[in-house]
C-alpha cells in the first residue's frame, strides 16, 4: 500500500486527496496545522471550513503531526506558493530520500525562481509538478478533471501516471517541468486581462479574439524561457488557460471583471494580491533582464500599466481591442 500524504488542507488538497482516498490501495492523509480542520475531517469526516456538509471518504485521514511524513511514498504540496519552500525546508529531514514531492502550487519560490527548482535546490528527492483546469468545487463533487503530470523524467510520470486509475481524475504527461510551471504561472495574469475587457464588451466575438491573442503572448513567454511549443496543448495549457480566464468561477478572472467594472477607480490597492498580479512583475522583471523585445509581451505591459495607476481602463480596453499585432 501507498502512503500517500498532502501538505495542506485546503480545498484542493482535500479535494484531491479525497479523489484518491477511495482506491483501496491508497493510504490518503491530510497534513494540517489547522486544527479545527482536522478535528473536522477526523470527527465527522466534513471539512466544514472549506466544503461544508460535504461527506468525505471514510479512509481520508487528517493531522497535525508531521510524522507522517517518515512513511509517506508521495508528497503532494497543496500550500500557499509563498508557503513552499519555508515549510519544505523545516520538514525536510523527516522526509525518506526517495519520497516524491508532486507540486500543486502555482507562483514562484525561493530567489524568482519556480517552485519545483527552489525544491530541487533544497531536496535530493524527486520532483513533479501537476497542473490543469480543476476548481476544487468541482473535484469534491467528484466531476471528471484533468491535470499534466509533470517531470524531467519520463520514467517517473509513467510510474506514477496509474495512480489516478478508478479516480475522477485524468492526467497527461510531460517532461516539460519547467513550462508546465511558467503557463501555471501566466494564466492568471491573462485571465486578468480578459476579465477587464469582458467587463466592458459582453460579446463571445471580442472574448475569443482576446483569448487568442493572451494564447499567443503566452507561447512567446514559455519559448523565451526554455519551455516546450507542444505544452501548451496539455492539460496544464489551453485547458488550463480556458478555465481559468472564462469561468467566472476563477478568481483571477473575477478580479479582472471587478477592475474593468470600476470597483478601483481610486486605484488598485496593494490588498488585491492574486496569483496573478504578484506573478506579473516578477515575469516582467525577468523579461527585461533577458532583453526580450516588449513587442512579444505588449499585452502584459500594458497590464502592468494598469495596476501601477499609469494608464486609466478605457485606455487599456481600446489598445487591447485596436492594437495590430
Amino acid at each position: 500500500m501507498q502512503n500517500i500524504v498532502f501538505l495542506g488542507a485546503g480545498a484542493i488538497g482535500t479535494a484531491l486527496g479525497n479523489s484518491l482516498a477511495v482506491r483501496n490501495d491508497l493510504n490518503v492523509s491530510l497534513l494540517s496545522i489547522e486544527k479545527d480542520v482536522v478535528h473536522s475531517i477526523t470527527e465527522s469526516h466534513i471539512n466544514q471550513k472549506y466544503f461544508p456538509n460535504i461527506r468525505l471518504a471514510q479512509a481520508l485521514k487528517a493531522t497535525t503531526n508531521q510524522n507522517v511524513l517518515k512513511d509517506a511514498n508521495l508528497v503532494f504540496i497543496a500550500l500557499p506558493s509563498a508557503a513552499v519552500v519555508k515549510y519544505i525546508q523545516e520538514i525536510r529531514l523527516l522526509l525518506s530520500e526517495d519520497a516524491i514531492l508532486i507540486n500543486l502550487a502555482k507562483g514562484f519560490g525561493c530567489h524568482k525562481q519556480i517552485i519545483s527548482h527552489c525544491l530541487a535546490e533544497h531536496l535530493s528527492n524527486p520532483v513533479c509538478a501537476m497542473k490543469g483546469p480543476s476548481f476544487a468545487r468541482e473535484i469534491i463533487n467528484n466531476s471528471p478533471t484533468s491535470f499534466t503530470l509533470a517531470s524531467t523524467d519520463m520514467k517517473l510520470c509513467k510510474q506514477l501516471e496509474p495512480l489516478f486509475d478508478d479516480t475522477n481524475l485524468f492526467v497527461d504527461i510531460s517532461t516539460d517541468l519547467l513550462g508546465v510551471e511558467i503557463l501555471s504561472i501566466l494564466k492568471n495574469i491573462y485571465a486578468i486581462l480578459i476579465g477587464i475587457v469582458d467587463a466592458h464588451f459582453n460579446s463571445p466575438n471580442l472574448r475569443f479574439m482576446m483569448f487568442t491573442r493572451a494564447f499567443s503572448e503566452m507561447r512567446n513567454i514559455l519559448l523565451h524561457f526554455g519551455g516546450h511549443e507542444d505544452t501548451m496543448f496539455h492539460y496544464c495549457g489551453i485547458g488550463d488557460f480556458g478555465l481559468t480566464a472564462l469561468n467566472d468561477l476563477s478568481r483571477n478572472r473575477t478580479l479582472g471583471l471587478l477592475i474593468g467594472k470600476g470597483f478601483f477607480n481610486e486605484g488598485i490597492p496593494n490588498k488585491v494580491v492574486l496569483e496573478g498580479r504578484i506573478a506579473m512583475s516578477i515575469i516582467l522583471e525577468k523579461l527585461a533582464e533577458s532583453n526580450m523585445p516588449e513587442s512579444k509581451y505588449h499585452m502584459m505591459l500594458q497590464l502592468d500599466k494598469v495596476f501601477s495607476g499609469d494608464t486609466d481602463i478605457a485606455r487599456f480596453v481600446n489598445l487591447m481591442i485596436n492594437e495590430r499585432y
